[in-house]
């Protein structure tokens, strides 16, 4: 694995944090709220220009509680889906969220460990971020690793800026 050298980090939650801040879009669950907080909090760290290449990679083992629970209940009661559900249940929605509003041109890439430590980035995402790196896919690489307890737990995420 090559060496990966961290350039800024943040979290949600910190000391005083108590309500993730609203995403206009994404409905019924904090998941997506709890992954923009993180990522956005370790790009304000940054304090710098981004080049155009930096990539996205998200890493989740539990995924969107919420949205998946919002999704049953409504199948399962044999009411209707609503469509911002189904936009909202692919991980990549927030990832095409933040690369849009950080104008990001990099890789977009979503995977779910087998476990994962909440707060902690898992060793095979930092391993696909190495390899992304190497093949030159992008010049910097934010991870961000978010975890759920449960569907109503806005949960706990760290998202990393690195690169090669």
């Amino acid at each position: 694995m090559n060496r990966l050298r961290l350039l800024a980090h943040g979290r949600w939650p910190e000391p005083g944090d108590t309500e993730l801040p609203r995403l206009p879009g994404f409905t019924d669950s904090p998941f997506n709220p709890l992954v923009v907080a993180a990522a956005e909090r370790c790009l304000h760290a940054w304090g710098r220009e981004l080049p155009g290449r930096t990539g996205l990679l998200l890493t989740s083992a539990s995924g969107d509680l919420g949205t998946a629970r919002a999704i049953n209940e409504a199948a399962g009661s044999g009411r209707r889906v609503p469509p911002l559900l189904f936009f909202q249940s692919n991980p990549n929605a927030v990832l095409g969220h933040l690369a849009a509003r950080w104008s990001l041109t990099g890789p977009v890439v979503a995977t779910s460990p087998p476990a994962a430590v909440p707060g902690e980035v898992p060793t095979d995402a930092l391993e696909l971020a190495s390899l992304l790196l190497a093949d030159d896919e992008a010049d910097q690489l934010l991870v961000i690793a978010a975890e759920q307890a449960d569907p109503a737990d806005p949960g706990r995420a760290v998202a990393v800026l690195l690169t090669a």
